[in-house]
């Protein structure tokens, strides 16, 4: 690997998980210490994405900067809560009540500070309850002016904080709106500030039908939009936030290389939740996998790659993964 990568994840991972059919979650219960203290063990790992008021919070506020310290680990990301309370249950960004749309707003500004005040330059925008479910339920054009009205207000709040807009297809509206790469910078291309780009998680980009890679290549057309990165893996069936490399290795080495070739070169970030299995051993195969497909690359050759992909010929694409991947 030519550069130092710097991994993340979710605090979640170092957590019980819970679903909708336990929700005590399958593992045992961990304070917020212990989480930290967990993260730690995790020797690559240096930074830790919290969500506002589940992690952080203006009671706790001096109590998590002296426990990150302790931990050796920074905040690589800071995301809002708009999806776990029943008033955003109708929208947040979205919502036909202005009212609502207001504390949405308020609540993304204040994580904005916090992130500001604890080290930290990215807030994750995920607008999850932002969409419809039924026919004739939405205004299609009134929600998408006010989501781009609010995503502006919160960027011009404070332009030393990157504002990261996470796509996902669906869940927990049925259908989310902004739900796709391309819509995604139909977005960012209507706010034109520098500090909104986009969030790019491997698994809704799978589970909404597109190719990482090409999700990855088609955002940096638009120049250095791509702020932010998380890691994980499904069944294109639901966002199973499985491990990396579990389901779709192709697709993830595909992923590793296009991320280099664009210059990505912030947080590789693990958003998993490994229910049944153990946290620290979930991220740390999963850091080893994506270390993994760095290697193959690197030892097979980029050049020799690029070449494949220019020649575009499959056999010759899928006899480089092999090789690559199946050495014996």
């Amino acid at each position: 690997m030519k550069k130092k990568i710097k991994f993340g994840a979710c605090l979640p991972t170092f957590a019980s998980c819970a679903d909708r059919y336990c929700l005590s979650g399958y593992g045992p219960q961990r304070t917020l210490e212990e989480m930290f203290q967990r993260a730690s063990i995790v020797e690559e790992l240096s930074g830790v994405e919290l969500v506002g008021n589940w992690h952080l919070n203006e009671d706790n506020f001096e109590y998590i900067k002296e426990t990150l310290k302790k931990y050796s680990l920074e905040v690589c990301m800071m995301t809002p809560d708009l999806w776990t309370q029943a008033k955003w249950g109708k929208g947040s960004f979205a919502s036909k009540d202005k009212k609502i749309r207001d504390e949405a707003v308020k609540e993304v500004k204040k994580v904005m500070d916090m992130a500001a005040d604890i080290g930290c330059d990215k807030v994750d925008v995920w607008l999850g309850q932002d969409g419809f479910d039924y026919s004739f339920q939405a205004d299609y054009a009134d929600d998408w002016n006010n989501i781009i009205e609010c995503t502006r207000e919160c960027a011009r709040y404070r332009d030393d904080i990157k504002v990261c807009i996470e796509y996902k297809l669906k869940e927990p509206r049925k259908n989310c709106y902004v739900n796709s790469a391309a819509k995604t910078m139909l977005l960012i291309n209507e706010i034109q500030l520098d500090n909104v780009g986009v969030l790019l998680d491997l698994g809704h980009s799978t589970a909404a039908l597109e190719n990482p890679a090409e999700a990855a290549a088609l955002i940096s057309r638009y120049g250095d939009k791509l702020f932010y990165v998380h890691f994980n893996d499904n069944y294109r069936f639901w966002d199973d936030d499985m491990m990396p490399g579990s389901v779709s290795i192709p697709v993830l080495m595909e992923f590793v290389f296009w991320l280099e070739k664009i210059g990505y070169s912030d947080y590789y970030t693990l958003d998993i939740f490994p229910f049944r299995e153990d946290g620290v051993k979930a991220a740390i195969e999963s850091i080893e996998w994506i270390k993994a497909m760095m290697k193959v690359i690197e030892d097979y050759g980029r050049e020799k790659i690029m070449a494949i992909i220019k020649d575009g010929d499959a056999t010759e694409s899928m006899k480089m993964i092999r090789e690559a991947l199946i050495r014996a």
